[in-house]
């Protein structure tokens, strides 16, 4: 029987184990912490049950949805509240434009965008309806696709506190077809960047791009351990090892990702007790500007994105903050009352609790012969990434090993 080692015991690795071995692979997952899931996890706040990682995933390709449905829970998979999110500057909170795609305006002299960025901006972006359809379609970040079309200060103002609210990454820091796979065909079938979103949007299944799961993301992780065990894979936590080939097996999937480079992100999860959030001030969340003066780079809003959530809450609230490095849970408080514009005293929070996970520098991977490289650091951020990566990788190399060996001469 062919073996074949897993490292890294993450939503990818799971997700690599599980599918090779569903075609009879024999498969050892080695995982150098104490549990599997990587950070796909949970905590307890306040006797809530949270997600302490991701709380959703892009519908994109329907990827997640389809791995959820083949572990159970189809009827699990929940949309969020259909409301707009904000954008927090030095001035005060906007909301977002409408339509838009990672913060790309598909109207750019739309009322909303101009409400952020200004008219001049605005116009600038909307120019660029006068360029040639292919310029910039061979651009290698996001980044240097919007400032090469719609000018550095819409990026600045508009695209890149979108990208660092939700990757935590500039979008000079992300590359084009990892972050938007879809986004180079479109400019150039379309001719036009404002054009391509609109397309995009267009073509995108009713209803918002995201989803989550009732009770949380983290149960993902659930049904793939309990999948991973009942299909026979080995599991073997705290057991690091090299990244490279594993002594023993046939091939080795490495989904575990070297340190270097890698961003810490800080989330501080807030559940508090204030009536004035039943009106959700900023609707599901506020994304925040560079330079407006506050610590976090974004707000959930969880009880009022998830109406699931909200029930379980009682009438408390849950807010989530994320940040570029370590803060206190009073930065936290006074950083989501001025966001949420409302009234925060420390009596207000009931509990609270801080998580701190990384995330891997981008990387292209050298060949290495009976080694398959997978995992957010080669796929790109995002479960719908993570996970497609994986599913893909499993079945390519599934194929690979079932081809026979030429014949000696």
């Amino acid at each position: 029987m062919t073996t074949v080692a897993v490292v890294g015991g993450g939503v990818a690795g799971l997700v690599a184990a599980r599918r090779l071995a569903m075609s009879g692979v024999d498969v050892t997952l080695f995982e150098s912490s104490s549990r599997l899931g990587g950070t796909v996890a949970f905590h307890t706040v306040a006797g809530l049950v949270l997600d302490s990682g991701a709380e959703s995933f892009a519908i994109r390709r329907g990827t997640v949805a389809e791995l959820a449905t083949e572990l159970g829970l189809a009827s699990e998979i929940v949309s969020p509240s259909p409301t707009p999110a904000w954008l927090y500057r030095s001035t005060g909170a906007v909301s977002l434009p409408e339509t838009s795609f990672l913060g790309i305006p598909g109207v750019p002299l739309a009322s909303d965008v101009v409400a952020v960025v200004g008219s001049g901006t605005a116009l600038r972006a909307y120019l660029e309806t006068l360029l040639p359809g292919l310029y910039g379609a061979r651009s290698r970040t996001l980044g240097e696709l919007v400032r090469k079309r719609m000018g550095s200060a819409m990026l600045e103002q508009l695209v890149a506190p979108v990208t660092l609210g939700v990757h935590s990454r500039h979008p000079d820091d992300l590359e084009l077809d990892r972050i938007a796979p879809t986004l180079r065909g479109a400019l150039r079938s379309e001719g036009s960047l404002a054009r391509a979103v609109r397309s995009l949007r267009d073509s995108a299944p009713a209803g918002s791009a995201v989803q989550g799961i009732r009770g949380g993301v983290h149960r993902i992780v659930d049904e793939l351990v309990a999948d991973v065990t009942r299909l026979g894979v080995t599991v073997r936590l705290d057991s690091p090892v090299a990244l490279g080939p594993v002594e023993g097996f046939d091939h080795t999937v490495i989904a575990a990702a070297s340190p270097e480079g890698a961003t810490d992100v800080h989330v501080v999860t807030l559940v508090v007790d204030q009536p004035e959030l039943d009106a959700a001030p900023r609707d599901t969340g506020v994304l925040v500007a560079p330079g407006s003066g506050i610590h976090a780079k974004a707000l959930t809003h969880s009880t009022a994105k998830w109406p699931w959530l909200a029930e379980r809450a009682g009438g408390t609230h849950v807010l989530r903050l994320s940040f570029d490095a370590p803060v206190s849970v009073d930065t936290a408080r006074l950083d989501a009352a001025i966001l949420l514009g409302v009234d925060l005293p420390e009596s207000a929070v009931l509990d609270s609790a801080v998580t701190r996970w990384s995330r891997p520098a981008s990387v292209t991977p050298a060949e290495v012969d009976g080694v398959t490289f997978i995992g957010q650091a080669v796929s790109g951020t995002g479960l719908a990434a993570v996970i497609g990566f994986a599913e893909s990788a499993a079945r390519k190399l599934l194929a690979l090993l079932e081809e026979p060996e030429p014949p000696h001469a």
